[in-house]
């Protein structure tokens, strides 16, 4: 073989090895191009519903609820969200909750009291689906319950009503008389009497969650009583409303409700659902959920106040804030005793502190409340 036919032929033989070894080489260290559905982007969604009492613009809790579910959204961008709003308790959420289990939702949050039964029902026909029932109390394999101690930052709201109040009584404008409904009462007034012994809450029923006339109607009656100042558990701003076109103050509560009634609101007591809902849904796809009964505080920053208006003194806030440490120490809570029920008779007895069980079923008021629980 001539010297420049072996050189052809060395040529060929080592360009024909090296696309051999580079062969080799690519199945080892290349990876196939990833398909659209291996990218994050286009992970599958999870599907979340949330079926609410009210309107997601009532600017109090169905409104809170639904905040905390666009902050789950921007988390958690693979995750999808259907609401229902406006659902009636009772035969009504159980026929909605039903539709959004057939409809391939894998969270379902149901946050009104009314929606307990339903929701156990429900879950019972569809184990694959995990339910979140708010501020009830029945549990089953995959139902847990949520909610927040809302008392602390009513106890706080109180310290600023009993701050400001002249005439010395104070108007609650109350949804239901429920325990949930009753503590919150009871706590507000603890906080009022903790820096004014003398100031009396009046309460009014109105037997609703959301009917903007009828509460503010309600907190029209409790000024025309001598309150000058109202705070409310409603789901509108009616109440608030309700004192500012009469020159009066008022504790709002839900969300910050200073934008409906600036002249009035001297804060509010308010939830903070999202990093609840980031947190529960995070859970689930990470198979760690448990079908716990979650009550967080001011510690975990589901509840909290507001801002203050600028109508609050330096003297109010700085007594707010040693009530907020002393609860965050947790050395101390809202229903510590001595608590008195409005017969004078100790509940409560010194040093001593409610548990959750009895907090959970109150059913009486505190001294300094005017006011009766109707019998259901």
């Amino acid at each position: 073989m001539s010297w420049k036919r072996r050189s052809a032929f060395f040529a060929v033989m080592l360009v024909s090895l090296m696309l051999i070894l580079a062969g080799c080489g690519g199945s080892k260290t290349a990876s196939a191009p990833k398909s659209p559905a291996d990218s994050p982007a286009s992970e599958e969604k999870i599907k979340v519903a949330f079926v609410y009492v009210g309107p997601v613009g009532d600017a109090g809790w169905t409104t809170s609820h639904d905040n905390g579910r666009k902050y789950l959204v921007e988390k958690m961008p693979n995750v999808e969200t259907t609401i229902v709003e406006n659902v009636p308790e009772g035969a009504d959420a159980e026929r909605v909750i039903t539709q959004l289990a057939e409809k391939g939702n894998k969270i379902i949050f149901t946050t009104s009291y009314g929606y307990m039964d339903p929701t156990i029902n429900v879950a019972a026909k569809y184990p694959e689906v995990v339910f979140m029932h708010n501020s009830g109390f029945k549990t089953a394999k995959n139902v847990g319950t949520y909610f927040g101690r809302i008392y602390q930052a009513r106890y706080l709201s109180g310290i600023v009503a009993g701050k400001t109040t002249k005439s010395n009584t104070i108007g609650y404008v109350a949804a239901h008389p429920i325990p949930e409904v009753i503590r919150g009462i009871n706590a507000f007034t603890l906080g009022v009497q903790s820096v004014n012994p003398n100031a009396k809450v009046k309460v009014i029923w109105t037997n609703t969650w959301y009917d903007p006339a009828a509460e503010k109607e309600a907190g029209n009656t409790l000024l025309a009583a001598g309150a000058d100042v109202l705070a409310q558990h409603q789901d509108t701003p009616g109440p608030m409303q309700a004192a500012e076109q009469q020159g009066k103050f008022g504790i709002g509560y839900n969300t910050d409700m200073s934008k409906m009634a600036p002249k009035a609101v001297l804060t509010s007591a308010i939830w903070n659902w999202g990093p609840y809902y980031v947190k529960t849904v995070e859970a689930v796809k990470n198979k760690t959920w448990t079908n716990e009964q979650y009550w967080g505080g001011l510690s975990d920053g589901i509840v909290d106040l507001a801002p203050f208006g600028p109508m609050v003194d330096e003297g109010t806030k700085s007594l707010v804030a040693e009530a907020k440490q002393k609860i965050l120490s947790k050395k101390w809570d809202v229903f510590t005793g001595p608590i008195k029920d409005q017969t004078g008779a100790v509940k409560v007895a010194e040093g001593q502190k409610m548990t959750d069980a009895e907090m959970l079923s109150f059913n009486w008021f505190v001294a300094g409340v005017d006011g009766t629980i109707p019998k259901n």
